[in-house]
């Protein structure tokens, strides 16, 4: 069933813009969709398998950003070489915000890593090396083997790829033995140690498989954006990411996805403006926290053993 089920889905969603009519908005709209659900995917390894919340992975979205628009501007670096680029410096982020906020857990943990992302968007922000706050401008088209994305019905493909890879990424985490110990680690702390399992050095080896994940997504928003500055660790991508995460429901694959692409579908064709789409976004996280913990599908779940019940 596995085996069938990755090409069925894969399909899927790379059919999906033109079963939806193949318009300039839905293009666009899907290809944000990909990117953003990539953003949340790597938070929702945090979250749903550590079971801690890091609000620092903007600092990685805008790492892979930043990385793009700096290599591809001054140094001449193609798509690979950007991306292979903002691996490293994903990674070398997350070693040292993981082994500064080992040993915090829950809420002091959480506080760090929120700091840590009002600190970068203060750098990002008067670091004239990063553009301060004019940012970087002129970031050329996705150009791979001769073939440029001009639009982004051309790029879609691109954002597939993308959101495909993170999807087997986080699927075989969750299988290996890595992401076994991090449950445990999460569920237990004293069962893991008794088994001989090391919390401090799983939970950073999870901030390594997180980060990049988060970094790539970056990567990808430079090309389609063509401009970075420092509103890419403005609070809404945080929100964002929590929100996609926690709406639909913890530790499931595609949920993610379905809660970025209703984020993203709101926003893009029942839109209220600027200002109250930011209203909407944060009041749909606080009635998920606070009334939904198990997020939509559980509230499907709950009404379904409801009218079980009832029948």
């Amino acid at each position: 069933m596995r085996i069938l089920l990755w090409p069925v889905l894969a399909l899927l969603i790379l059919a999906g813009p033109w079963l939806l009519g193949g318009g300039g908005a839905v293009f666009s709209a899907f290809v944000l969709i990909a990117i953003f659900a990539t953003m949340a995917y790597g938070l929702d390894v945090i979250v749903s398998d550590l079971g801690e919340v890091s609000l620092a992975h903007p600092v990685f979205f805008a790492c892979g950003a930043y990385a793009t628009a700096i290599s591809t501007t001054r140094l001449g670096f193609g798509p690979v070489e950007s991306l292979a680029l903002t691996i490293l410096v994903a990674l070398a982020v997350a070693a040292v915000i993981g082994l500064v906020t080992l040993r915090l857990r829950e809420f002091v943990f959480s506080l760090v890593t929120y700091a840590v992302t009002v600190v970068a968007m203060t750098v990002a922000a008067n670091w004239a090396f990063l553009g301060g706050s004019d940012g970087i401008s002129g970031i050329p088209l996705f150009s791979l083997a001769g073939w440029q994305a001009r639009t982004d019905r051309e790029l879609w493909p691109v954002a597939w790829a993308l959101l495909v890879a993170a999807l087997y990424l986080v699927d075989a985490f969750r299988r290996s033995g890595l992401g076994q110990r991090a449950m445990t680690v999460h569920l237990n702390p004293e069962l893991a140690t008794m088994s001989g399992i090391d919390p401090l050095r799983t939970r950073l080896q999870v901030f390594l498989v997180s980060a990049p994940i988060t970094a790539a997504a970056g990567w990808l928003y430079a090309y389609q954006r063509a401009y970075i500055s420092a509103d890419v660790l403005e609070t809404y991508f945080l929100i964002l990411m929590l929100t996609a995460v926690v709406l639909v429901g913890r530790r499931m694959l595609l949920a993610p996805l379905i809660g970025a692409g209703l984020i993203l579908m709101q926003e893009k064709f029942l839109s209220f403006g600027g200002y109250v789409d930011s209203i909407v976004l944060g009041g749909v996280l606080i009635l998920v926290l606070s009334f939904l913990p198990g997020g939509l599908a559980g509230l499907a779940r709950d009404g379904l053993r409801m009218a079980r019940r009832r029948g």
